[in-house]
């Protein structure tokens, strides 16, 4: 039971917010760069860094490239990055084979990025979408999403990142039982220490748009996919999904998008206290970058404010584009 505030005017709520010394005496929640993850997008080529027109500020990058962001990461004090592939239309297939290529782009910038910047965590992206197609995170037959087919895949994917030196998986297709399949998969193969950090409470969006264009995806997506992405009127539904990711062996789980879904966050924290991570996705990124660049909001503030709603939701980290410009504004403060 919640104890009883005096009346006013013993009580003046006031006294707490009167100045910035006592602001930060009686702040509930902080925000650090230990709480980012930066997402950053590897394509072909070399010397290469390819404007995201959709995402002001955001670029596709070559592996030499990606180094040199995750050199940017670690010296702004960034723990972890997470790598995302672009590919060209001919590149991709019905078999997805180039998902567990172990010299494809993601595969090869893991391999670089550890060799030149071995302090900073690896994440990886765990899907078939950037290979498939038809665009989507699993096979497709006969117009249907196959699920057991696809987790045999991404267990090979799984396996391909870990033996490149990845950190932690990031499993991003909802498939059912991948979570299992992978961990039993990176035990047999010696990779106990590498995490699963799995996408377990995935909406199906329309925040993503500018994601799929920054991959490649939007041209390629044939139908939906809300076979397998959450329903956005759920909320009971993620839960069941965070317990049993968890069960088949999950370290950490994730809400995606984030804002948009920040009861889900609260919910997954205070039903399960386990590690709880929000991807802050392309459009909530795309949406403060253009209406700042219109003067319709002051975006340092906005962008900060976005990210302190995810610590006061329970979350442990952020996956968010701002991580670069959040971390500086918070190392100028302090």
């Amino acid at each position: 039971m919640r104890p009883t505030i005096s009346q006013f005017p013993a009580t003046r709520l006031r006294r707490t917010r009167q100045s910035a010394a006592i602001r930060a005496l009686t702040r509930q929640n902080d925000l650090s760069v230990d709480d980012f993850i930066w997402p950053v997008f590897v394509r072909s080529g070399e010397g290469i860094e390819e404007p995201i027109p959709s995402m002001p500020g955001v670029f596709r990058r070559s592996v030499d490239k990606v180094v040199d962001a995750a050199r940017e990461a670690a010296d702004l004090g960034i723990p972890a990055i997470c790598i995302f592939p672009y590919t060209e239309i001919e590149e991709r297939t019905e078999e997805c084979a180039g998902a567990w290529d172990p010299e494809n782009h993601a595969n090869r910038a893991i391999r670089a990025i550890k060799a030149a910047v071995p302090e900073i965590a690896i994440m990886t992206d765990v899907a078939l979408d950037t290979y498939n197609i038809n665009g989507h995170d699993g096979f497709v037959k006969n117009g249907e999403i196959v699920n057991d087919r696809t987790v045999e895949a991404l267990v090979k994917m799984t396996l391909a990142q870990a033996e490149a030196g990845a950190d932690i998986i990031g499993p991003s297709d909802m498939m059912d039982g991948r979570i299992a399949a992978m961990r039993a998969a990176l035990e047999e193969a010696g990779h106990q220490n590498v995490m699963i950090l799995s996408y377990s409470a995935k909406y199906a969006s329309a925040f993503y748009g500018p994601f799929r264009d920054a991959v490649g995806a939007s041209g390629a997506l044939v139908g939906d996919k809300k076979t397998y992405q959450m329903d956005p009127a759920n909320s009971d539904e993620a839960l069941r999904l965070i317990e049993r990711d968890l069960s088949e062996g999950a370290d950490m789980v994730m809400v995606k998008p984030g804002m948009p879904y920040l009861d889900i966050c609260r919910r997954v924290k205070d039903t399960f206290g386990a590690p709880t991570y929000a991807y802050q996705v392309s459009g909530e990124y795309s949406m403060i970058k253009a209406a700042a660049q219109n003067g319709w909001i002051d975006e340092e503030h906005v962008m900060m404010e976005s990210l302190m709603a995810f610590k006061r939701a329970g979350c442990n980290g952020i996956l968010t584009y701002f991580a670069p410009e959040a971390a500086r504004l918070l190392a100028s403060k302090r």
